[in-house]
């Protein structure tokens, strides 16, 4: 099923990067055109203010009935009228809010807030594009690979990858993420990471819902399963490029780069 509606009038060609699904609607973003807010009716509603059009949207993050937008001009939160930077101002790729800190993963590294002021706590140097924050692990995803920093050990471990990791994911132990060449990483719970392509799919990314873990690729959404020892792609809907999805009520919702915003039941 596919979300209907009239406005804007080019919808269809709107390349989506992220889809959020909240209490009172889906929040979509768009490449260069910008967020909106889709109602349960299917009217589609700008939400323009403090944002320029051409700004590029990585990610959207909804938590604790807040949005926040992960852009290239870096990170806003919407205030119910107006978009407000959230005190970053560089390239943003990730956000999440955990416990009462706030987490960035940015053009300079994993930034991190526990009151009103941001600070650097992690690979300054590189490109971070996605994390995990779990209670022992900090799992950082970067320009040239994964860091792993052991909280009761205090210690880095760095695999550098030649490759960036767009972002992670944890399936049945194993860490996941996704390069830029659209290959899945797989841990080997000894500090190796296996490369698999599954024939032709470019995965964009690995995203976490509940206990399942989808894949973004440009022919479709999969979920990753584990047969015969191995982990493999189950297909969950085929024929367009799925950039991010969310779940709720029942409802799969997928932000699709040429087919706008599609809606399975699940």
């Amino acid at each position: 099923m596919q979300t209907e509606t009239s406005k804007p009038w080019n919808w269809l060609l709107f390349p989506f990067s992220s889809v959020k699904a909240g209490p009172d609607g889906l929040f979509a973003a768009s490449v260069g055109h910008g967020i909106y807010h889709i109602d349960a009716e299917g009217s589609w509603e700008k939400l323009g203010q403090g944002i320029e059009d051409q700004t590029n949207v990585n990610r959207l993050q909804l938590q604790h009935d807040l949005l926040h937008a992960c852009t290239s001009n870096g990170l806003y939160e919407w205030n119910e009228n107006a978009w407000e930077n959230d005190g970053l101002s560089i390239p943003c790729y990730q956000y999440r809010k955990i416990g009462g800190s706030s987490y960035a993963a940015t053009e300079y590294g994993l930034w991190s807030k526990a009151s009103s002021k941001w600070e650097q706590i992690a690979c300054s140097e590189k490109r971070v594009y996605d994390f995990i924050n779990l209670p022992q692990y900090l799992i950082i995803a970067h320009e040239s690979g994964i860091s792993l920093y052991d909280r009761f050990m205090d210690d880095w471990a760095h695999f550098e990858l030649e490759t960036s990791v767009t972002s992670l994911a944890v399936f049945r132990g194993h860490l996941i993420g996704t390069s830029e060449h659209g290959e899945l990483l797989i841990g080997d719970k000894k500090g190796r990471f296996d490369r698999i392509r599954f024939g032709k799919p470019f995965i964009f990314s690995v995203l976490t819902k509940g206990n399942d873990v989808y894949v973004c690729t440009d022919r479709g959404l999969f979920q990753l399963a584990y047969l015969c020892n191995q982990v493999t792609l189950l297909s969950v809907k085929l024929g367009c490029p799925v950039t991010d999805i969310d779940m709720q009520n029942g409802n799969l919702y997928m932000a699709t780069l040429f087919q706008g915003i599609q809606t399975v039941s699940i």
